[in-house]
């Protein structure tokens, strides 16, 4: 059997690679999982080959591409504290099946920049949400398959809620993850409390002025890693590479922002306002949707999926990833790439 490493290597990034059948990565992870065993392997590759820039609504977005031009497209969206890098052996293995792969910077992260200095350094859900319509405008993508974790996969569920219309399916790492700020007002069992020790720390002016400090933000942001992804034995250059992306100079003020929003600690902009409205009433996803759960992230709840099954009324499946963390797509690039091609098929089934 193929291994991913191998696999990496003889596929490159070019466009006119063989389209590779991913039967074989995918259920050598699968049977990794069911035996307990880690599924992540060393990076294959560590970079994209160049990345591009798009006035995109409030943004100048600066985004990779993989893949054919006129492939069917996936985006690709990262979480906090993470990067585009997240995708590195994902976008390839998408792109040797045909796909048309776009992995945008966050807004405040890598390259993506605000255009006007006016504008209020705003991170709460439907901003960033409508940062991707606007991306998928900018580039006339009329309708994609989404795919995330963290932020990204908040992201994603809110688009493929709000504008299915623009997504074709969906890959959301820990499932249904719209914010319902009333909810986040009530204390939770403190083992769960304490996996968000970063959140609280973000609340005051020491967090604040923490992530304002380059060497400061570093050790905070390598200790997240280390936390919430326990079994991934990544390099030093892996994370100095994703790291680079936290020099944004609007990156301290939209971390910020995101955290203490959710908590209820800063206001959004009453200009989505009537997008937060329908987001607090907890709105279902009908398009078809892969949910994966990582055994070994922190913020994995409970039940296999089962306490947000309900979000999603479309064609689904749930899958749980043993031995892996957080940075899912990163961890387990090939496990993460079948769910994108799988949840595009998943109608076909």
């Amino acid at each position: 059997m193929i291994s991913r490493r191998s696999f990496g290597r003889a596929l490159g990034f070019g466009t006119g690679a063989a389209a590779v059948s991913l039967a074989g990565l995918g259920s050598a992870q699968t049977a990794s999982a069911a035996s307990g065993a880690p599924l992540g392997t060393p990076a294959a590759h560590t970079g994209f080959p160049r990345l591009k820039q798009v006035r995109a609504g409030l943004l100048d977005v600066g985004y990779a591409e993989v893949g054919p031009a006129h492939g069917p497209a996936v985006i690709c969206l990262h979480g906090w504290p993470y990067d585009i890098h997240s995708y590195v052996d994902v976008a390839p293995l998408l792109a040797a099946q045909g796909y048309r792969v776009i992995v945008p910077y966050l807004r405040g992260h890598g390259t993506t920049r605000f255009r006007s200095a006016r504008t209020f350094r705003n991170a709460q859900q439907s901003a960033i949400a409508l940062d991707v319509i606007a991306l998928m405008d900018a580039l006339k993508i009329e309708k994609a398959v989404l795919a995330g974790f963290d932020w990204g996969s908040r992201t994603a569920d809110i688009v493929a809620a709000l504008w299915p219309e623009r997504c074709k399916a969906l890959v959301s790492v820990s499932g249904y993850l719209v914010t319902n700020r009333e909810a986040n007002l009530n204390p939770l069992a403190a083992k769960a409390e304490y996996a968000w020790w970063y959140q609280y720390y973000f609340a005051t002016e020491r967090g604040r002025l923490a992530m304002q400090d380059k060497d400061l933000r570093r050790g905070l942001t390598r200790l997240v890693w280390d936390t919430v992804s326990p079994t991934w034995d990544f390099d030093d250059a892996t994370f100095e590479r994703t790291v680079a992306a936290f020099d944004n100079p609007d990156y301290a003020a939209v971390v910020i922002h995101n955290y203490r929003w959710r908590l209820s600690l800063a206001d959004g902009e009453r200009r989505y306002d009537a997008l937060e409205k329908r987001l607090a009433a907890r709105p279902v996803i009908g398009v078809p949707t892969i949910t994966l759960d990582a055994e070994r992230d922190p913020f994995t709840a409970p039940g296999d999926g089962a306490s947000y099954r309900d979000r999603f009324t479309g064609a689904y499946e749930h899958r749980t990833l043993a031995g892996i963390g957080h940075n899912v797509p990163q961890e387990a690039p090939a496990a993460f790439a079948q769910a994108v091609i799988d949840a595009d098929h998943l109608l076909g089934k």
